[in-house]
């Protein structure tokens, strides 16, 4: 596995270990920007299952060093694919990209499947439209067998405050702990659909075992909501009534209004349901950051 140590891979490590799964975390000692380190610990592992999770992911950041994020997006990509491609046998390989490759979909056209046109309006999005592709690639030119996972908002614990939920999370429990009574927010009316991080880490395991080879999948509810009315709840779960003030920082150069995917392949290709409703997963968040927040 790659990104192991992130919020999605410390959670994809445990459920895989969960399941019996033997872990091997390559880049908790090789960076992946570097090819022969890259292809030496996947050939030294021999694994059945790539997962490759590794990569830059704040969407805001991206524009900062689009650079950057090409490099380790992409080229990092490219070099677990080529390692994969050299272990006899060859391994299948979950390469994790983002429903951001969509870009700003029309309302009438939700919720997005994945033969919807890619239209990349982030540097981050443009990064993973080129890993998704070089995964392609090396599947029809060399037969390699990579299946595609376009997960949309992921939310749980253990998630860094540079993402909306956590952010709103840390604030409101501040707020609560020093007796404020504003917090500040960016752009509140963008709608997402949001999935608990434990529901896409057991995807990530179904599509590995029952994916198919070459083909990609939307990883979300097939649900929306306003990052206003997801404030509202964590206000509610959290006992407090806060007056939220925006903060032009917090905004970012280019936002899709509304994200709505469609899960019905991932769901007939290997069964996958939700099992944690949106509240429980807020709930779990806010405990978190009630824990570390002094």
């Amino acid at each position: 596995m790659t990104g192991a140590g992130g919020f999605v891979g410390s959670w994809l490590t445990a459920h895989l270990a969960a399941n019996g799964d033997e872990v091997v975390a390559i880049d908790r000692e090789v960076d992946v920007t570097d090819g022969k380190a890259v292809g030496d610990a996947i050939t030294a592992a021999s694994p059945d299952v790539v997962y490759h999770l590794a990569a830059l992911t704040h969407v805001g950041r991206s524009w900062q060093d689009p650079g950057r994020v090409l490099q380790v997006n992409a080229m990092g990509t490219l070099y677990v694919l080529e390692a994969a491609r050299a272990c006899h046998p060859q391994p299948r390989v979950l390469v994790t990209s983002s429903a951001e490759v969509y870009g700003a979909v029309p309302e009438d056209r939700l919720p997005v499947t994945e033969d919807a046109p890619l239209a990349p309006v982030t540097p981050y999005a443009a990064s993973k439209v080129a890993a998704e592709f070089l995964g392609v690639q090396q599947h029809l030119a060399y037969d390699l067998p990579v299946i595609r996972s376009r997960p949309f908002n992921h939310v749980g614990p253990g998630q860094a405050s540079a993402f909306v939920v956590a952010a709103l999370a840390e604030r409101i429990v501040h707020a609560r702990k020093t007796g404020s009574s504003v917090i500040h927010v960016g752009n509140l009316t963008a709608r997402r659909d949001l999935t608990d991080v434990r529901d896409v880490v057991r995807a990530y395991r179904m599509l590995a075992q029952h994916g198919i080879a070459g083909e990609v999948y939307n990883v979300c509810t097939g649900r929306d909501i306003a990052i206003e009315e997801v404030a509202l709840r964590m206000q509610k779960l959290a006992g407090v009534e806060l007056r939220l003030e925006l903060d032009p920082s917090l905004a970012r150069p280019v936002d899709v209004p509304v994200v709505r995917g469609d899960p019905s392949k991932l769901k007939e290709a290997t069964g996958w349901e939700p099992e944690f409703d949106l509240d429980e997963t807020l709930r779990a968040v806010l405990d978190q950051w009630d824990e570390k927040v002094g």
